[in-house]
């Protein structure tokens, strides 16, 4: 089983450390834990990990969190992955989740700026699956 899960924040000092990059703090300490090491490529910093027959692919996207949705796709799509094996990292904690019943309220865009909306894993649903 393949799983992705995408670390997000902000590129740059500026946001080192701080509440913006805990996607990305905790994607480096997952990796660490792991023994797992990052390379830059498409779209971000990638690590690979296994967990017993679980393959996992970490992603620190370079693209900003407004732009995050591009990058998730393209490695979601370049690792064969399915949308549900997919975790988002985010630094919002108020994030309210739409009923499965509201498919219409979803968001279509890659914009992370409509989170707020929207639960992090039914955006980036929309996001991936675009």
């Amino acid at each position: 089983m393949k799983y992705l899960i995408g670390g997000l924040g902000n590129i740059g000092s500026e946001y080192a450390g701080t509440r913006h990059n805990a996607g990305f703090m905790i994607a480096d300490a997952l990796a660490a834990t792991a023994g797992a090491t990052f390379s830059t490529e498409r779209y971000g910093d990638i690590a690979h990990m296994r967990v017993k027959n679980a393959q996992i692919t970490i992603l620190k996207p370079s693209t900003y969190m407004n732009l995050s949705g591009n990058a998730v796709r393209y490695w979601k799509d370049k690792e064969g992955i399915e949308t549900e094996n997919i975790l988002v990292l985010v630094d919002d904690c108020a994030l309210e989740p739409y009923a499965s019943s509201h498919p219409e309220a979803m968001p279509d865009t890659t914009d992370l700026r409509t989170l707020p909306r929207c639960s992090a894993l039914r955006h980036m649903h929309a996001c991936v699956s675009a």
